[in-house]
């Protein structure tokens, strides 16, 4: 058992107390209950059960294809098998294109044992945002690089290197979280960006690709086990180096995150 988890089950609460006191914290996108609980005994504080699952279960090349009944289903499954890490799930690609069917498509996530629903996009989703905090559903605001817009954006690349994106990227998160964010993940920005915004807001940020200074890092289950079919700049294969298996695996990313060691130079964008 790591000696990382606090006592109790992780809430909102806790990663803004742990933003204030300077303390990192670390998320992990699983999806079935068997990692989810070796995670969770590792000390992971939040398990995100991801669209990413279309990559890395079914085998698509993108996450467009995952339909909200993946997501409930790989949620009831990672539920069952947490005990204290906060559940966040991803709202997959057109899951909130209007206001009846956000609504219907996040309370039934919630259901399934979400307890946070990630949502892509910048100041377009402000509304939604609002919408959904308004009735009591906590959302955190996925920004950079956004899987689901990966036809319009032209593939997986970089965000925010010139200053007019980068102002845009800045502007649009604390609109985002004006409108009532709970949480922000950072995808694919330069360090000195993530870094400006992660102190500009008050509510807590995560990063990947995003460099070390924001509040949090996540990562993919397969990313820290080395075995996801394409291995992007800013991830790092903990298995490699793990004399305890997978489990060994996972506590040595947590361990990393939380002294400051990853992500390191080589896994950032300058």
């Amino acid at each position: 058992m790591s000696t990382h988890r606090k006592a109790g089950a992780i809430t909102l609460t806790s990663l803004k107390k742990m933003k204030r006191a300077g303390e990192k914290f670390v998320c992990l996108a699983a999806y079935d209950a068997c990692f989810a609980g070796v995670a969770d005994k590792a000390g992971v504080e939040v398990l995100l059960v991801g669209d990413s699952l279309g990559m890395v279960l079914q085998g698509h090349d993108s996450t467009l294809p995952v339909t909200m009944n993946d997501m409930i289903y790989h949620m009831g499954c990672v539920k069952r098998g947490n005990e204290g890490a906060l559940l966040m799930g991803d709202m997959p690609f057109m899951s909130y294109a209007s206001e009846s069917q956000t609504l219907q498509n996040a309370a039934a996530l919630m259901r399934a044992g979400a307890q946070v629903v990630k949502l892509e996009g910048g100041a377009w989703i402000a509304n939604t945002t609002r919408l959904l905090a308004e009735r009591g559903i906590p959302v955190c605001a996925h920004m950079g690089l956004t899987p689901q817009s990966v036809n319009r954006i032209g593939g997986f690349h970089v965000q925010g290197r010139d200053t007019s994106q980068a102002q845009s990227i800045i502007e649009e998160a604390q609109l985002l979280e004006e409108s009532g964010a709970s949480l922000l993940l950072l995808e694919c920005v330069p360090v000195t960006l993530a870094k400006t915004i992660t102190e500009m807001l008050e509510i807590p940020v995560v990063g990947i690709g995003a460099g070390p200074e924001t509040d949090g890092q996540i990562m993919v289950l397969h990313d820290v086990l080395g075995i996801s079919p394409i291995t992007p700049k800013f991830v790092k294969n903990f298995l490699a180096e793990s004399d305890a298996g997978i489990p060994g695996a996972i506590e040595a990313y947590v361990d990393a995150v939380k002294s400051g060691r990853f992500p390191a130079q080589e896994h950032c964008f300058h």
